[in-house]
């Protein structure tokens, strides 16, 4: 068995501005607007990384167990991206997705699930409920997954806890939790900012944030060459959740190791796509982390 603290490699995670896909997908782009884009699209395309998402999380489970994981749970699942990338990797995989969300469940039922060659298909679910309550379907997991900070729709110790403890009692003997979150000192900062992808402009708007009780809103819109801007595609109301925190909850809900991947800095200012598990961060402005919860 590797130790946990070895490399693990992969595209860089910055701030949800930053983020990027880690290899560009063929896309007809061109003459995007705000009437005939797809929003569910332009937010895979500008923020998730499935491919590199499960390059680290594949790898850090056999480093961490000695052993490959074979089913995998995606909760706040949305579309599935990390979902079917699971499935795609190995015939032995599969994969459950779970979302309260029934209009972007069938997007992703349809665009990505659909997408898959028919032997994988077979290998992935997708199910209307409610993370608190995952049931049958969502037990014996290898792997949980709770990305893009969606735990952070929990906005109470008890809850957020709760939840981490339905994710314990759902994993196999040897689970492991992954999680990532992000923070420093400008995710407290309400400001809006752009990014040029093509075709369009993916734009970050951290719209308001309480520092009495951490409320966060955040909105993303998307912006086009022509025409209007698409103004609050998707809005998200969070609780700002700090490391400390998240550490301390998971080690209440039973997890019996909690390890943060840090990642190493590029010399210019921005991440270099290297994270090692590290007990000392940087206090810089804004960071993307992974955490690791073994059960």
């Amino acid at each position: 068995m590797s130790n946990p603290s070895d490399l693990h490699t992969h595209m860089p995670k910055k701030t949800p501005l930053r983020r990027k896909p880690a290899r560009s997908k063929p896309a007809a782009r061109a003459r995007l607007s705000a009437a005939n884009a797809d929003p569910r699209r332009l937010y895979e395309l500008a923020v998730q990384t499935p491919d590199a998402e499960i390059d680290f999380v594949a790898t850090t489970f056999r480093r961490l167990t000695g052993r490959p994981a074979k089913h995998l749970r995606e909760d706040f699942c949305a579309s599935a991206a990390s979902a079917c990338e699971w499935v795609r990797r190995r015939p032995s995989n599969s994969a459950v997705g779970l979302d309260l969300n029934k209009a972007i469940l069938a997007w992703g039922i349809r665009h990505n699930v659909g997408a898959l060659p028919e032997a994988d298909r077979e290998r992935i679910r997708l199910i209307h409920r409610d993370v608190l309550d995952p049931g049958a379907e969502g037990a014996g997991a290898d792997i949980v997954l709770a990305m893009n900070f969606s735990y952070w729709i929990f906005k109470t110790r008890p809850l957020l806890k709760r939840y981490f403890e339905t994710v314990h009692r759902s994993l196999v003997k040897d689970g492991v939790f992954f999680l990532d979150i992000y923070g420093g000192y400008e995710s407290m900062k309400v400001q809006c900012e752009k990014r040029r992808e093509k075709g369009f402009t993916y734009i970050w708007d951290q719209a308001d944030y309480n520092p009495i009780n951490g409320d966060l809103t955040c909105h993303i819109h998307f912006a086009f060459k022509r025409g209007p801007r698409l103004e609050k595609a998707f809005t998200y109301h969070w609780r700002l959740w700090t490391l400390p925190e998240i550490q301390e909850l998971l080690a209440e809900a039973g997890f019996k190791r909690v390890t943060v991947y840090w990642e190493g800095d590029d010399g210019k200012g921005g991440g270099n796509g290297v994270f090692r598990a590290r007990k000392v961060g940087e206090a810089c402005a804004a960071f993307i982390a992974y955490v690791t919860a073994e059960k």
